[in-house]
């Protein structure tokens, strides 16, 4: 299957079809195996990408940096700090510079109407790296670790995602299930439900393409004969210290360790976190949550997370792969 998708930005999960969605999978598993065989070819020869991070990150930005590295591509990364975009200098003003020098631009930030404003005055494709409202290119990843993972294909995969549900990964995660024809379990408690403007979105999709959305609060019942147990953080880094105690007292019932696991039904179940996750005391944060909650570890507990069942490094491998799908897409010659 070949479609063109030359010019086009990712800024939302529903961005792209099921069948463009499929060709990006199939795309990203052949420059999988490129890159493991030493055959990969330079699409990207020429080509300047601007990563803009007002959020920092790990992953989101070695991927695209080694994707862009790997396909011949010059990259300029700047931090929070090193550009007026929302400070000094307006998205619409900046885009419209950015966009007369770079080939294409990469943001991950708070505000998903910034992401939107640079796709509209650049002139340029746009990738979401992440915002508050969406996690699109997390998605890729996501589903090409579950189709590697599972014999079955992708529509037949059943999901559960558990926790803080109105999130950019819940979100995500519930259309993109939609998106693919999946079951898809989002759960959590109710007061954390995604808005009813993402679930209509989902709800669309979900008749569109024959999908199966179940939203309940009750962990045991979403998890039951899943293949994939997903989970996120549960707290967001500056959030104010009374919203930790608060969340952490809702989420409880919530958090994915061995009893949850168990609860699928499936003895092959796996794992999956986009990364980082609290899971023990070896961090600053994780001693904090300790001291204050008396907690060792949140969402996921350290023998879920240390067990075979975690594939949570695949799943973020797989964000190199995807992305490099997306530039070469997008922009490859």
């Amino acid at each position: 299957m070949s479609l063109n998708l030359r010019n086009r930005s990712l800024l939302k999960v529903q961005d792209y079809t099921q069948r463009e969605f499929q060709f990006m999978l199939d795309l990203a598993r052949d420059l999988k195996r490129a890159k493991y065989s030493k055959t990969e070819q330079e699409h990207l020869k020429g080509k300047e990408i601007v990563l803009i991070f007002e959020k920092t990150s790990t992953r989101t930005r070695c991927a695209f940096e080694v994707a862009c590295h790997d396909q011949g591509a010059h990259v300029t990364y700047l931090d929070p700090s090193g550009s007026q975009i929302g400070h000094k200098e307006s998205v619409k003003d900046t885009a419209r510079v950015l966009g007369r020098m770079f080939d294409a631009i990469e943001f991950r930030g708070f505000s998903q109407q910034a992401v939107e404003d640079l796709a509209k005055y650049s002139g340029v494709p746009v990738y979401n790296g992440l915002t508050d409202d969406y996690h699109p290119t997390q998605m890729l990843a996501d589903v090409m670790t579950m189709r590697e993972h599972c014999d079955r294909p992708v529509h037949e995969i059943k999901y559960a995602y558990v926790g803080d549900t109105r999130s950019n990964m819940g979100h995500s995660l519930m259309i993109v299930g939609a998106l693919m024809g999946m079951d898809v379990r989002i759960c959590g408690p109710k007061s954390l439900w995604p808005s009813d403007e993402y679930v209509k979105i989902a709800r669309e999709l979900e008749a569109r393409y024959g999908a199966k959305l179940t939203i309940t609060d009750n962990p045991a019942e979403a998890v039951k004969g899943v293949d994939f147990i997903h989970t996120d953080v549960w707290v967001s880094m500056g959030e104010p210290k009374d919203v930790w105690a608060q969340r952490i007292q809702l989420l409880k019932p919530y958090q994915v360790n061995t009893a949850l696991m168990k609860a699928s039904g499936n003895p092959r179940v796996k794992f999956m976190h986009c990364l980082p996750a609290f899971h023990n005391l070896e961090t600053k944060m994780g001693e904090q949550i300790f001291e204050q909650f008396g907690m060792n570890g949140l969402e996921v507990t350290e023998d879920v997370f240390e067990s075979e069942q975690n594939i949570a490094f695949e799943q973020a491998e797989n964000r190199l792969h995807t992305i490099k799908a997306i530039l070469v897409a997008t922009l490859g010659d």
